[in-house]
Formats: C-alpha cells, structure tokens, sequence
C-alpha cells in the first residue's frame, strides 16, 4: 500500500482519536455520498442557560436504521463533537445513524456531568426517533479514550445505579439502555494503582479528588463497577504498549465481563499504543462494524 493510514492522538491521557479520512474509505460503502444526510447542532438539552448540541448523520431515506452514538475522546476536557464527522458518515454508509453529542468538560464540570450529558444525548435519540430515522429499541455506543469510558458507562449503568443524570428528563427514570458499546482503550477503573502517574491528575480533575482521597467516587465512576448480567455488549479494542491506560484496564474488563456472562470481547493489541496505524487501523475497523451488526442490526430480527 503507498499511503500509511494513522490515527492522530490528541492531547494527554484519553485523548480522542479519529480514523484519517483516507482509511475509512477503504470498504466500498453500502450508499453513496448522496445517499446520506448530516444535520448539524442540534440542541438536545439545556444546563442551565447552555444548550448541549450534538450532530446526526444517517440515511437519507429508509429506515428505521439502528444509532449509534459516536464519543469524542479529549482526556473529558477537551475535544469537539465535529471531530467524529470524520467517521459519521462511515457509519451512516453502513445502515446506522451517527449521534455525535457535546458534552461539558472538566476541571469546570466534574463527573457525573459528562455521563449525565450522554444520558440525555440517549433520551433525545429515543424521543426523536420517528423523525431521524431511527429504530429506538436498537442504540449502540462508540468512543475513543475519555468517549470509550463514557459509552462504556452508558452500556453498564441503569435507573439502579443512581446515575441517571439532571437533566428535564432524569427524574422519571426514562429509558437510557443501549445494546451495544465498542470502547476504544477507555478506562475501565479509576480507582486503580496501575493508572499511570502522568494521567492521574487528568484523572483527578475529571473528578473534583484524587483516587485516593474519595476511592468511593473513583469507583463509581468506573465502567468495572457496574458489570453485570444483562448489561450491553462490549467490544474493546487495547493497545499492551499504551502509555496511559495500561492494557490491565481492558484486562480486568475482560475477567468481570466472563464472571457476569456479558456477551463481547477484549481484544490485546501487542505494542500498539494509544492508537494505531495500518494494519491494524483497518482490520480493528471492519471487527467494529461486524459487531454493532450482530448486537444491532440483528437485534428483534
């Protein structure tokens, strides 16, 4: 091949990663250019006087197709809703519609807003699915990094686990369950000794204390916490040279996942780090799609 495919890292500890634009046009697609359609900033919530937005491309005719949200990565301080443009349509060319919600950042917001942001993000998706197409029994959820913890969190957290968010619609306990996460080397325990020195402040803004000083919120703030039987199925993908969220996160995933029977896999990727470039970029890509094919597309069929 003549041209090298890589995935760009951003800045510090879970940074977000997007495909180059080149790789993601490897499959032939199943629609054309024209058959999709993107709609940008949409308001699906408001915080106070801020109004979260997020961005939908899908289908232009059809359906109704399954969603899947799409997470931007930005160590849950940075990063841009636009960024996952790059590999929204990808997913609309496959028979999904692509939801790529903003969500407010840390040191100013500290968790649980970020989960409460995606939670709406879910809620919105659900009420709205007549008009964008979509089958609102089927969701998924995607994320590279800080958006891998987040979808993660929205594939094992229920009304049960009190994290259910602020928003208009939280308190009914509306429906936020989705059937399918692939989470692109997102931590799974906060509270762990293996979270590198240099990501542990990232980690420590992100949640207002260090691990240490409040492990009871470290912990529930972390995706192990709340794996158990029924939760969504997990795809994830970790690199064993990753130098800042080492490849024992995943590892753990994968041992709490077998104990509670939750369908999906982790998958090592030896000597990758933070992400990856080709080979692998592409064989990592198409496994995406076939699993969001079998726990959704296949889902009530």
């Amino acid at each position: 091949m003549s041209m090298r495919f890589r995935i760009m890292i951003n800045l510090g500890l879970l940074a977000g990663i997007i495909p180059a634009p080149s790789a993601l046009a490897q499959e032939p697609p199943a629609r054309a250019a024209g058959d999709i359609v993107t709609l940008t900033d949409i308001t699906y919530t408001k915080v106070g006087e801020a109004e979260l937005k997020l961005d939908i491309t899908g289908p232009k005719e059809g359906g109704p197709y399954p969603a899947v949200l799409v997470i931007h990565g930005g160590a849950w301080r940075g990063g841009n809703k636009k960024d996952c443009q790059i590999i929204m349509p990808d997913l609309a060319r496959h028979g999904y519609v692509a939801v790529s919600p903003q969500y407010r950042f840390c040191p100013k917001e500290r968790f649980p807003a970020q989960l409460d942001d995606v939670k709406e993000a879910v809620r919105w998706v659900k009420s709205h699915a007549k008009e964008h197409r979509v089958d609102p029994n089927r969701l998924g959820a995607m994320g590279f990094s800080a958006g891998g913890h987040l979808a993660l969190m929205l594939g094992l957290t229920g009304p049960s686990d009190g994290l259910e968010g602020a928003g208009p619609d939280a308190e009914g306990k509306s429906d936020t369950k989705i059937l399918a996460v692939v989470n692109f080397f997102g931590p799974t325990d906060l509270a762990a000794d293996d979270i590198p020195a240099r990501s542990r402040p990232l980690v420590a803004d992100f949640l207002g204390a260090t691990a240490k000083e409040k492990p009871e919120l470290a912990a529930k703030a972390s995706p192990l916490t709340f794996v158990s039987s029924g939760d969504a199925a997990i795809l994830t993908f970790q690199g064993t040279k990753d130098p800042l969220v080492p490849h024992t996160q995943a590892t753990k995933l994968a041992d709490a996942m077998t104990a509670a029977g939750v369908p999906g896999r982790v998958e090592l990727l030896l000597g990758a780090s933070h992400g990856w470039g080709e080979p692998e970029l592409s064989r990592t890509k198409a496994e995406t799609f076939a699993f969001l094919d079998r726990y959704l597309k296949a889902a009530g069929r």
